[in-house]
């Protein structure tokens, strides 16, 4: 016999995407910063969907909705740069979250990286990634990537994303 799980009260919800975005708040998430060299200059956007993905080769993924405004330099570039957030940097964090912003602006600290990509300064842990393959995923796109060099020596802690709000690590 199969025991049936207590779940109280509550109803359980048919899928949708309100229902994905509740049970994803409820995830806590590190936080980086995915950057390209587009036509018009450089691009970059918040993700909390940074996933490890292979030793050998050394794979990462994310995603990226289609409709981002970073979508189309992604979309052609062959290099990116991923950055690990520090706790420092939830107002970095906002800045490549919010639509409209002047990212790569005062007071963001970045530098012209290998492969052209962008490098974001003051964070705790870069990478320089080839991109490996765009995979089509409902209305956005799985990256994988190869990382090709970087450096994981910043310090600080990470940068958490939680119930909708950027924290640090609690001891």
């Amino acid at each position: 016999m199969t025991a049936t799980p207590d779940i109280g009260a509550r109803t359980p919800q048919l899928a949708s995407p309100d229902l994905l975005r509740s049970v994803f708040r409820r995830h806590a998430a590190g936080v980086a910063v995915i950057t390209a060299l587009g036509e018009t200059g450089p691009v970059g956007f918040t993700a909390t969907s940074l996933t490890s993905v292979s030793a050998e080769p050394p794979l990462l993924s994310f995603g990226i909705s289609t409709g981002a405004s970073s979508w189309p330099a992604i979309s052609a570039t062959e290099h990116i740069g991923v950055h690990i957030l520090g706790e420092h940097q939830q107002e970095l964090a906002a800045t490549f979250a919010r639509s409209g912003a002047d990212r790569f602006g005062e007071p963001t600290a970045w530098r012209e990286g290998p492969e052209g990509v962008p490098v974001l300064d003051d964070v705790l842990a870069w990478l320089v990634c080839r991109v490996h393959a765009r995979v089509p995923a409902g209305d956005h796109r799985v990256v994988l990537a190869e990382f090709v060099l970087g450096d994981p020596a910043g310090p600080g802690r990470p940068l958490l994303y939680h119930q909708g709000h950027f924290s640090g690590l609690r001891d």
